[in-house]
């Protein structure tokens, strides 16, 4: 954490660097099922962030002793690439950065993957991080969300996730890197909308109960906005499929 005086002024007039308001996420753009060998895949631009998911399963479950012969194994690797960003990731093997949100990333889906389904075999999820700017774990766990519904792997719920952070006296939603860096404090937060459960809930720096209360609002507010994207996204190529069909539809000579 940078001292005081190093901050930069992040909100001016109301306004973030970015010209959002406290309340505005960065824009989303969610497409589905890009990778032809994976079960699922889904490609996310959340900002300035660009981020793979892909997932590869049910199968078996190896090596044999980390099997469970009641339900499905979730295995899940969050990475970022070297070139991803200014920061250094090019060193071998993940860091503990990495550890950390594939970790988080894991439980989530754990909480909504209906793994009795799938005994003693196991489900991985790769998320990789193109291009990073605040936000990446949200944005993975929202993107590997679409990318198992897409496989068909049977869920509860489609989770969501997203960053909300205090700057000052301002509680503001979706950080970006200048603000993940230097707010007060980030609060990742991911639901499972269906059900209205919390799958997600991590804090770096303090927050009163109200400040709580309030993020937790925002965070559901724009759970309808990114939802939806998840569901047009999954919607969009069979979308394309049903057009393709009609327009190659021969005509009905009776109709004319």
């Amino acid at each position: 954490m940078a001292k005081s005086q190093d901050k930069p002024e992040l909100i001016i007039n109301g306004k973030r660097t970015d010209g959002r308001a406290p309340e505005d996420l960065r824009p989303i753009k969610i497409e589905s099922g890009l990778l032809k060998n994976a079960a699922g895949s889904a490609y996310i631009e959340w900002g300035n962030n660009r981020i793979l998911a892909g997932v590869y399963g049910p199968r078996e479950a190896l090596p044999k002793h980390t099997s469970d012969p009641e339900k499905a194994v979730i295995k899940c690797r969050y990475q970022m690439a070297p070139f991803s960003s200014l920061e250094e990731h090019g060193r071998t093997g993940p860091n503990r950065r990495a550890i950390e949100i594939s970790k988080v990333t894991k439980e989530v889906f754990e909480n909504v993957i209906i793994r009795e389904n799938f005994p003693g075999s196991e489900i991985s999820i790769f998320v990789e991080v193109l291009q990073s700017d605040g936000g990446t774990r949200a944005a993975g766990i929202t993107a590997a969300a679409v990318a198992l519904a897409g496989s068909g792997i049977p869920m509860t719920d489609i989770p969501y996730a997203v960053s909300i952070g205090k700057i000052g006296e301002h509680i503001v939603i979706d950080l970006n890197k200048l603000e993940d860096n230097y707010s007060d404090a980030d609060v990742p937060i991911a639901f499972s909308p269906r059900l209205g459960k919390i799958v997600l809930l991590q804090m770096d720096g303090n927050m009163t109960k109200e400040e709580v209360s309030k993020a937790l609002v925002m965070a559901k507010d724009a759970g309808a906005i990114i939802s939806k994207l998840q569901t047009d996204a999954l919607k969009a190529p069979y979308l394309k499929i049903s057009e393709k069909y009609k327009d190659e539809a021969p005509s009905d000579p009776q109709q004319k």
